[in-house]
């Protein structure tokens, strides 16, 4: 039995170990810069220690944006110094998903969305592509 709990306990910490260090090498990738031409931003704030749930919001989102080329989609760390502005502006202390227009201020919230759909791919790549329709329309 304590043969058990020791796997246990070792498989549970090379899990946390693995997704720390996939989420420390998610978040090193360089966002796509805005495009100044572009109606619309997709920007998705995460805390330093990033869940499952998390790292499967940044995947589907990326593959959604396949569709649309040049749409810039940023990851922020809000437990930066030089994101603190940023995460104020949008009043993102965590995970948050959201839709961005540079040229007109205009921001929505997808965060309810996101975490509601991450676990099916089909709805949310066809959800997302609805709200970004929606808002590059008003």
């Amino acid at each position: 039995m304590k043969s058990k709990n020791i796997f246990t306990t070792i498989a549970t910490f090379m899990i946390l170990l693995f997704t720390t260090y996939n989420s420390e090498a998610q978040s090193s990738k360089q966002a796509v810069e805005p495009n100044s031409k572009s109606k619309v931003e997709v920007i998705q704030f995460h805390s330093e220690h990033r869940c499952m749930t998390c790292n499967k919001i940044e995947e589907l989102s990326r593959e959604t944006l396949k569709d649309y080329p040049g749409m810039p989609f940023s990851l922020v760390n809000v437990d930066l110094d030089k994101n603190e502005k940023k995460a104020e502006q949008f009043e993102a202390t965590g995970t948050a998903l959201f839709l961005y227009s540079p040229q007109t201020g205009k921001k929505r919230d997808l965060t309810d969305f996101a975490f509601m759909n991450a676990s099916n791919k089909e709805k949310f790549i066809a959800g997302l592509k609805k709200e970004i329709e929606s808002f590059q329309k008003s």
